[in-house]
């Protein structure tokens, strides 16, 4: 691990936190992204104070909005000459449909978005790191989610889910998006590519995140069944550092293995219309 190095975005908390403070003990220079310096500040302090590894960076960014996603990129780009992963990890629950400063539904723009730009403006430094990753932190709702294109800004309908309640449907749409981005970016790539793209489930893990978007009722259930958030940094973890991470692509892990998709992850027409839609919105030149 020494000499490689890490960017995972919502890295001040939950999982994204547990990503970056495993990747950081293993002797990893970890790029920690977080929106708030002050949250940002105290985790990588507590990351370096851990594991005593002193190569851990706050970057600062926004994802909700695209032209600091855009700066979050140059920003890496013009501080650090290798990356040899980009584990796209942040995602937001809003209860109620709310709109970024680029009129964009809040949920799309940072859970599907933001991985799309990042993953595209990084792809060059990551390629000249190779063999590096792109990882990709779907969930197992991708596979009750749908990409309706008629609906895509939720504009029609703020998609609701059984247990979840309000804002879970739009949730699990975006996690098929991520699915869907993942298949379409290792097919542009190639099979014989030395970047590889893999998404995952990273388990049902107790975060601050789940725990506010969850009706309270459910609450209690949901704390008796949910494991800790270094448990579902494993599968992230393995992707970007593991022999098969660096082998395989286009496919969908949970658990540190290979897992099946959902079959709407797998319609190649949905996965390039979604491409073409999102380079449109973001106004980026892609592979």
């Amino acid at each position: 691990m020494q000499g490689k190095t890490y960017l995972i975005t919502g890295a001040n908390s939950g999982i994204g936190y547990a990503t970056a403070e495993g990747l950081a003990a293993q002797g990893g220079t970890v790029l920690l992204h977080a929106r708030s310096r002050e949250k940002g500040e105290a985790a990588r302090a507590e990351i370096i104070k851990k594991t005593g590894n002193q190569a851990v960076h706050l970057l600062l960014a926004d994802l909700s909005v695209i032209s600091e996603v855009k700066r979050l990129a140059a920003d890496v780009q013009a501080r650090f000459n290798r990356l040899d992963a980009l584990i796209n990890n942040a995602a937001i629950i809003p209860p109620q449909r709310t709109t970024t400063p680029d009129g964009l539904e809040t949920q799309f723009a940072v859970n599907h978005l933001a991985y799309f730009i990042l993953g595209n403006l990084l792809l060059p430094l990551l390629q000249s790191s190779a063999p590096a990753r792109l990882v990709n932190v779907s969930s197992s709702l991708h596979h009750s989610g749908k990409v309706d294109f008629e609906n895509l800004q939720s504009e029609k309908r703020y998609e609701f889910n059984p247990v979840g309640g309000a804002g879970w449907g739009c949730y699990a749409n975006t996690k098929l998006m991520n699915v869907l981005f993942t298949r379409e970016m290792a097919r542009r790539l190639g099979a014989n590519a030395t970047v590889t793209v893999n998404a995952l489930h990273p388990g049902l893990i107790g975060t601050n995140l789940v725990r506010a978007a969850m009706p309270k009722w459910f609450q209690p259930i949901y704390r008796a069944v949910v494991g800790k958030p270094n448990r579902g940094a494993q599968t992230s973890i393995y992707l970007a550092t593991s022999a098969e991470g660096g082998r395989v692509t286009g496919k969908y892990f949970a658990d540190s293995k290979e897992a099946p998709m959902a079959e709407a992850a797998k319609d190649d027409a949905t996965a390039r219309r979604l491409w073409e839609i999102s380079a449109e919105l973001a106004q980026l030149e892609t592979i």
